[in-house]
């Protein structure tokens, strides 16, 4: 077993690099106050310098110099440390209890967001994450499937299909979590290299429909494509990373499809310096207090999470960050029992004069 390194705590090494902003300017002072003094007498001589200064009164100016820089330094480390135990020591130690928490199966335990910046958003991570866990935990529990088998409840055939089935369905949802937000923590953090590369737009989006086509009328749900930009029309994109956009905002609608005759259309539009991405369906529709935050991590409408086709609300923020790290927008309209409409734009790639 690899022996585990002994680190200095982060409170150790802010006290020592507090304490080494003391000492070195002191040094550094106490040097250059020696060198002026040893640059004048070799200046005016020695005899001539003392003669004009007062020795005594010269190092008296030098002490006093000192040691007011050296209560400057003490009261500013001061101040710093406070300012540095405020806002990093103190929400990494409450992290960590909260962390501690979690570990210990209390999934109860909920952190106060008083802190703004990467802090702040570190406790909104903390606290979407312990909601998820709990929700999906809670559902487990409250459901009891594996217990069911094991205890004999599913005492037939068909029962024991079901069971089986719902295990299975529950473990893919996990699994489908867990993968989403490896993909979001790795965007989120520019851990995954974006591949830019000229594309095609037509092309591009007639590969993309062909593919999302052969599912969707596996699903009984009719596609339309319309694409209304000329066949020169060029984007920078990366092709793996636009594929999931399209692929996780065609999901979902696939989930919130209420009708017999379901329908998605994607349209192309030219908007002059750019093309706009429409996905539209004729689902179930979003209400209108949702509408707004249907980008932000982990949020899922009231509907959707009764429902047992309800996503991870992680989809769509995967979705908001791409297109924004492509230099678009993206933003959705929706009537209640009508449908919804996706829009996003990206700007087009213009040549300039030198490029080959």
């Amino acid at each position: 077993m690899k022996k585990k390194r002994k680190e200095t705590s982060l409170h150790s090494r802010i006290i020592i690099a507090c304490m080494i902003m003391v000492i070195i300017p002191i040094i550094l002072t106490w040097i250059s106050l020696l060198g002026i003094k040893t640059y004048f007498e070799n200046s005016l001589g020695v005899q001539t310098f003392h003669a004009k200064i007062d020795p005594q009164i010269l190092r008296l100016f030098m002490t006093d110099i000192l040691i007011a820089i050296v209560v400057i330094l003490l009261i500013s480390v001061f101040v710093l440390k406070q300012w540095i135990h405020k806002g990093i020591i103190s929400p990494i130690w409450e992290l960590n209890i909260a962390m501690k928490k979690i570990a210990e199966g209390n999934l109860d335990y909920r952190l106060d967001n008083h802190y703004a910046g990467e802090i702040g958003e570190l406790f909104e991570n903390y606290e979407d994450m312990r909601l998820r866990l709990k929700e999906s935990t809670d559902e487990i529990v409250d459901k009891g499937y594996v217990e069911g088998i094991m205890d004999g409840v599913a005492d037939t055939p068909e029962k024991m299909d079901r069971y089986i089935k719902t295990i299975y369905n529950k473990a893919n949802d996990m699994n489908r979590l867990i993968n989403e937000l490896t993909i979001y923590s790795g965007i989120d953090n520019n851990r995954i290299p974006y591949n830019f590369q000229r594309i095609n737009v037509s092309e591009y989006f007639n590969d993309c429909v062909e593919e999302v086509g052969l599912d969707l009328e596996s699903k009984r749900i009719e596609l339309n494509f319309y694409n209304l930009v000329s066949d020169d029309t060029m984007i920078i994109a990366d092709p793996e990373q636009m594929k999931r956009v399209i692929n996780n905002i065609v999901g979902n609608s696939i989930k919130y499809l209420d009708k017999e005759n379901g329908t998605i259309e994607i349209r192309i539009l030219d908007e002059v310096d750019s093309i706009r991405v429409e996905i539209e369906d004729n689902g179930r529709g979003i209400a209108a207090k949702d509408l707004s935050r249907i980008f932000e991590r982990f949020y899922r409408t009231d509907e959707s999470r009764n429902s047992s086709k309800g996503g991870s609300g992680i989809g769509l923020s995967i979705v908001k960050k791409i297109v924004e790290d492509h230099g678009g927008y993206i933003w959705a309209t929706s009537k209640e029992s009508e449908g919804t409409c996706m829009h996003f734009v990206i700007r087009k790639y213009r040549e300039v004069d030198g490029d080959e």
